[in-house]
């Protein structure tokens, strides 16, 4: 049944059957790995410390490892994120690249 704006009774504008969860876990998937990109960049800095070259800017790479790690603890607790979650992802990842190899 039509409602006087020629919808269907039920329904809204711009749904699209994706269910009540759809975009919800879309952002979360988004959230993830915005995550990993930050725990890439965090064992980016983590190795360059180690490194001679580095050695005139320790303290500045010290600074950005401390400030990644806030960052990084912080996302987690505001997206409540679970470890599972993140190994899920990884594993997603690494089967969508084995997959692109055998094509």
């Amino acid at each position: 049944m039509e409602n006087e704006n020629g919808l269907r009774e039920g329904y809204h504008r711009g749904h699209r059957g994706k269910g009540p969860r759809g975009a919800k876990t879309f952002r979360r998937g988004r959230a993830v790995a915005f995550l990993q990109m930050m725990q890439l960049k965090r064992s980016t800095i983590k190795q360059q410390l180690d490194e001679p070259e580095f050695e005139s800017i320790r303290q500045v790479l010290v600074g950005e490892l401390k400030a990644i790690d806030m960052l990084i603890n912080e996302f987690v607790q505001l997206f409540e994120i679970q470890e599972n979650e993140m190994k899920d992802s990884t594993m997603n990842k690494e089967k969508g690249m084995e997959s692109n190899e055998a094509n």
